[in-house]
């Protein structure tokens, strides 16, 4: 594993987080015309999640049939268990955003950073220097301040906004977790696990969404207009599941939640550029700090990555060592009784 991840350039780690950056905002823009009141009123955000993932399955079985990608095997059950835990992030952050203030929300998905770090250290005896810490404070302090506008908390709303923060950062430890156990690459697992997200949502998405919002999907004005937004949510939601299975592949858990701030300063920027959205002087502060957070966080892990390297040449063999003294051993050119020996002596003269 440790060769693969030395064989990645950075130019491929670059292109794996832009992509996911231009996808998500792309997707967030297209979503808010089909979805908005003013735009085409598609009130079904569960539903058209499954309508994403179910093109995500179309995309991935003509890719596994054309020998594009190839299929390893893992375990039903933890398909149908990461299914579980990535649907509920799903319908957890609609009853979130629903049930709570756009504040609280943004608060909660803040908290996922610190979630996912504490996560880590449970699950995988994870440990971070002083460094990142800071750094991630920074970043959370950041977008805070720059997203944050009211706080108001509700019983339902609290619940639902734990449920969600819970089960989105178990999902993208999972993502990780299962690439590593079973070598399997991004867009295989993806392939994977799409077809079963995919039916389930689009079999209790309705339900969802009508207990969201009392309105029934069947009684929607399919015309040209929303199709076409349908299709363009769904062409880049496939850009936008592959390239974050990418970047949870190339990056940690943490690394990624910290990075992925970096599409909330995007669409605060396009929403004022766009939309005409307010811009105050606390936002671009808080994009500013952000930005600041980011750096730190990239100079503190790489500076724990020397650190590692540095104790693991001082106490480890190379392979060509351990061959070697193994070749002595074996061949009598090495008799380690003698060499005890003279030791012994040695002390003795000395």
């Amino acid at each position: 594993m440790a060769e693969i991840g030395e064989k990645k350039s950075p130019v491929s780690d670059v292109g794996a987080w832009g992509m996911n950056v231009v996808s998500s905002v792309g997707l967030i823009m297209a979503n808010k015309q089909l979805m908005s009141p003013s735009g085409y009123a598609f009130a079904f955000a569960t539903t058209l999640t499954g309508f994403h993932f179910a093109v995500t399955a179309i995309v991935g079985l003509i890719s596994n049939a054309t020998g594009y990608s190839q299929s390893k095997p893992v375990p039903l059950w933890e398909l149908l268990w990461f299914s579980i835990v990535a649907n509920t992030s799903i319908t957890g952050m609609n009853l979130s955003l629903m049930l709570n203030s756009v504040g609280f929300y943004q608060i909660s998905k803040l908290s996922m950073i610190p979630v996912v770090c504490v996560m880590e250290w449970i699950l995988h005896s994870k440990h971070y220097s002083r460094e990142v810490k800071t750094a991630v404070l920074v970043v959370v302090v950041g977008v805070g301040v720059c997203t944050v506008t009211d706080v108001k908390v509700n019983a339902k709303g609290f619940i639902c906004a734990c449920v969600a923060v819970l089960s989105t950062s178990l999902q993208q430890i999972t993502i990780g977790s299962l690439q590593k156990k079973y070598s399997i690459g991004s867009f295989e697992l993806l392939s994977k696990t799409a077809p079963i997200q995919a039916i389930s949502l689009i079999i209790f998405g309705p339900f969802i969404d009508y207990f969201l919002n009392g309105k029934s999907i069947l009684n929607y004005p399919f015309t040209s207009g929303p199709i076409f937004f349908i299709l363009l949510s769904c062409s880049l939601a496939v850009f936008c599941n592959i390239s974050q299975y990418l970047c949870i592949g190339r990056f940690s858990a943490t690394s990624f939640q910290v990075l992925g701030h970096m599409k909330t300063v995007a669409v605060l920027m396009l929403g004022w550029i766009l939309f005409d959205s307010s811009l105050t002087l606390k936002n671009i502060m808080g994009m500013l700090l952000a930005v600041v957070g980011m750096v730190v966080y990239s100079w503190a892990v790489e500076l724990d990555k020397a650190r590692q390297k540095a104790v693991l040449t001082k106490t480890s063999l190379t392979e060509e060592e351990i061959r070697l003294i193994k070749d002595g051993v074996e061949g009598g050119n090495v008799n380690l009784k003698d060499v005890e020996l003279g030791e012994k002596e040695s002390g003795m003269k000395g």
